[in-house]
């Protein structure tokens, strides 16, 4: 079978216990594999080898940086960008394969696919979680990372150009466990205060109120966040909790600022 014009752009740090899996879901898929790595210290480039991908060595340069690095490595038109903690199910695999078979790719320049994540021992398919779709195959010379809001975190797949939806679920083994995601959040709050400073935002007691509120009610109810049994009632309050707690950060810079300057 005749492979795509296709390139699997990935960026890892010490992810042997993730990179395989990801791999094993692609190969025999593209042309090639190019993974950015930023100092690995465990197995992730000898599992690499094993996939014979191209490893290149980058010093962390940033999220939104360091894939859009990865791009510029890639040789094929076509690019599909994967974290290490992904994994294509074989109905987007085959998807993708009918993607370029049934001629799409002289008509869109990317393509949306779902990602459903796995927490708390199961798959979460509802709420704020779920579908969650992303842009990720797209033509190379087409789409680029955005830093997502201002963020230093979160980034994004701008496409210039019309994107098409594909079947099947990319599968994302973001979290761990509860303190892998507690631990995560807290540092996301202190990159939201960073950026809200950067932005000469001010603290609001109506945001600090209502958003909270409204982040439940919207992943609980109106996304039918309940369906997902305890663990949707779990990540609806988490999400509630951490909402608070990023606007709350903000009041209590303002206050020691304040605190300071009447010392």
């Amino acid at each position: 079978m005749t492979r795509p014009p296709l390139s699997i752009s990935i960026i890892s740090h010490n992810e042997e216990a993730n990179l395989r899996r990801c791999l094993v879901s692609v190969q025999e898929l593209a042309q090639e594999i190019v993974i950015v790595d930023s100092g690995s210290t465990d197995r992730t480039a000898a599992i690499a080898a094993e996939f014979g991908a191209k490893f290149v060595h980058q010093p962390w340069l940033g999220y939104t940086a360091q894939k859009n690095h990865c791009l510029t490595l890639c040789a094929q038109p076509w690019i599909l960008a994967l974290d290490c903690d992904e994994e294509l199910t074989p109905e987007l695999r085959e998807s993708i394969g009918s993607f370029f078979a049934n001629g799409d790719d002289q008509k869109f320049a990317g393509a949306w696919m779902s990602r459903l994540v796995w927490f708390m021992g199961r798959w979460i398919q509802h709420g704020d979680w779920y579908p969650d779709r992303k842009v990720r195959l797209f033509r190379r010379d087409q789409g680029q990372w955005q830093a997502d809001g201002g963020g230093q975190v979160h980034e994004r797949l701008v496409v210039a150009g019309a994107c098409t939806t594909l079947r099947g679920d990319l599968l994302h083994y973001s979290f761990k466990n509860i303190e892998h995601y507690l631990v995560k959040h807290v540092q996301y709050s202190a990159v939201f205060l960073q950026t809200q400073q950067g932005k000469s935002a001010r603290w609001s007691l109506l945001h600090t109120l209502f958003r909270p509120c409204w982040r439940f009610v919207r992943a609980y109810v109106l996304k039918r966040g309940f369906l997902d049994g305890f663990p949707g009632l779990w990540i609806a309050l988490a999400t509630a909790f951490f909402t608070l707690d990023r606007y709350s950060r903000l009041f209590e810079a303002e206050a020691v600022a304040k605190a300071k300057n009447a010392a």
